[in-house]
């Protein structure tokens, strides 16, 4: 993935103790993973990577805002971003598997890659509801998807009972007369008849 060149930290050459990095995240990380959900962004990604022999650890923090889709009115709306995390890179001849806070690396290699990192921590810090801020949808998007008011549909279920033969009562009519039909049932009220064995 050519976007992880961006997100890299070459360590090799970094002595023991603490070293500091900074990144700018766009769109065009968000495209290299495919997102469906995250249209665009504008993250600051600071990086404080501490050097030890056995190990890297990296304390992240992401703030910002990305694009996405507004639940309310389908709108692109701008959602902050605020994430505080830290990331073990261990080293092995035979590494494990990335979960997420442990990532592990062959001793050969020179640079941990973050992009993985620093896309899902985006992702997993977004709130469960993104809308705009309250008065700032679309309002003719959301006229569009209004729900109707408990009174708004005693109102038009008034209107349809109302008109003599409309819909509604036509319809209540013909399941009247499929009842009469049917009689009763001979298995008992509610049961349905025995399948044929």
């Amino acid at each position: 993935m050519e976007v992880a060149q961006y997100y890299s930290i070459a360590y090799k050459g970094l002595r023991p103790g603490p070293h500091d990095f900074e990144f700018e995240v766009g769109g065009e990380l968000f495209r290299a993973f495919g997102s469906t959900e995250i249209k665009d962004g504008d993250c600051r990604v600071a990086v404080r990577l501490e050097r030890a022999e056995t190990q890297l650890t990296l304390d992240v923090r992401i703030t910002g805002s990305v694009v996405v889709e507004c639940d309310r009115c389908l709108e692109d709306c701008s959602v902050p971003v605020d994430f505080d995390g830290q990331l073990l890179v261990k080293f092995s001849d035979q590494p494990g598997e990335y979960d997420g806070e442990v990532l592990w690396l062959l001793p050969a290699e020179d640079e941990v890659d973050l992009a993985q990192y620093i896309y899902e921590s985006i992702v997993l810090s977004l709130p469960y509801q993104r809308v705009h801020p309250e008065g700032e949808c679309n309002p003719e998007m959301l006229e569009r998807f209004r729900i109707v008011s408990g009174e708004e549909f005693e109102a038009v279920e008034a209107r349809a009972g109302d008109g003599a033969g409309g819909p509604w009562e036509k319809l209540s009519e013909l399941r009247e007369r499929m009842e009469e039909d049917e009689g009763p049932n001979p298995n008992g009220a509610g049961e349905a008849p025995d399948a044929e064995k």
